[in-house]
């Protein structure tokens, strides 16, 4: 596995070397867009809305777009200069009760490792704010953009939780929350009865995804009907088609093109037919010639086999 980020734990004037791995990772169903027709994979690429090319990866940059349509552009070496002091260290803010933090601030969850140097603060690191009851409120850099985080320990190893800013949290805006509705004591009391009386420890072991489940065995179901379709060879003959037509264009690139003049103290060969000329007009060494005659050769072949498919066959006796 390989780190996403690699800095210091920042105290004061401490500093705690650590590398930052991804704790989580979503498991996706395995389904991707096809084309319905021949079950080919759909791409997607970047098209540029002004002149509609594809545009590649090394021509991408960053742009802040102002009100009236006009571009700031910034590459990366402007967003370079910019002053990150976040990006190399996890600076600690400050310390508080995880109780205290709404779980809607936390984004991504990362674990980190010590350098080997750093193993002995980073384990005193640990079990002090195990033994607080408190987490560290800090501040990091990672991608290029600066996020608030807290440190909270899971199984001996301190967890870097990324938090959304206070800005990035959507207010809910719902009727029911202007309205007055009445709820009994009775119903109440009976409501976390019944609460308490369905609760118990959280396993996660005990869940699982039942939709992927169902959808593995279809999957499965139709593989076995043999409903399966071959987008690789459709690909193949696409690419075939698509070297045809090129090569036609070619050729008729090549035929309305004008030739280029002899010089007028050298005798002109253009015209000058050869004994094994077929034509006399123009040389067997003619490369037009030459994928003239490939082209019929190929379209009397396919008629050949056309008429052979439709012949009727003769039955053994």
């Amino acid at each position: 596995m390989r780190s996403v980020w690699n800095g210091t734990i920042k105290i004061g004037a401490a500093s705690i070397p650590v590398r930052a791995y991804g704790a989580t990772e979503e498991r996706s169903t395995g389904l991707h867009q096809v084309h319905a027709s021949d079950g080919g994979r759909i791409r997607h690429r970047k098209i540029c809305e002004v002149d509609g090319t594809v545009v590649e990866g090394a021509d991408v940059a960053r742009g802040y777009v102002l009100p009236g349509g006009d571009t700031v552009v910034l590459t990366d070496e402007d967003l370079a200069l910019l002053p990150l002091s976040t990006s190399k260290a996890i600076e600690v803010q400050t310390f508080a009760p995880i109780t205290e933090i709404d779980p809607i601030y936390f984004a991504r969850s990362y674990h980190l490792e010590p350098e080997p140097v750093g193993t002995k603060p980073y384990l005193l690191l640990s079990e002090a704010l195990q033994q607080s009851g408190r987490v560290a409120i800090v501040k990091v850099a990672l991608r290029q953009r600066e996020s608030l985080g807290v440190l909270r320990i899971r199984d001996q190893v301190i967890v870097l939780e990324t938090m959304l800013w206070p800005d990035e949290i959507r207010p809910p805006e719902f009727p029911f929350l202007h309205q007055d509705v009445a709820i009994s004591e009775d119903e109440l009391t009976e409501a976390v009865a019944l609460i308490d009386a369905l609760s118990e420890s959280f396993s996660p072991a005990r869940y699982t995804d039942r939709y992927k489940e169902a959808l593995s065995e279809l999957v499965r179901a139709k593989i076995e009907g043999n409903e399966v379709v071959q987008p690789t060879a459709a690909r193949q003959r696409e690419r075939a088609g698509d070297l045809l037509t090129a090569l036609r264009t070619s050729l008729a690139d090549k035929e309305n093109s004008p030739t280029d003049a002899p010089p007028t103290d050298a005798p002109s060969t253009a015209a000058r037919p050869t004994d094994n000329s077929p034509t006399g007009g123009s040389g067997a060494g003619d490369p037009v010639a030459k994928a003239r005659a490939a082209e019929t050769k190929a379209a009397e072949a396919r008629k050949t086999a056309r008429r052979a498919a439709r012949r009727p066959r003769t039955p053994t006796r």
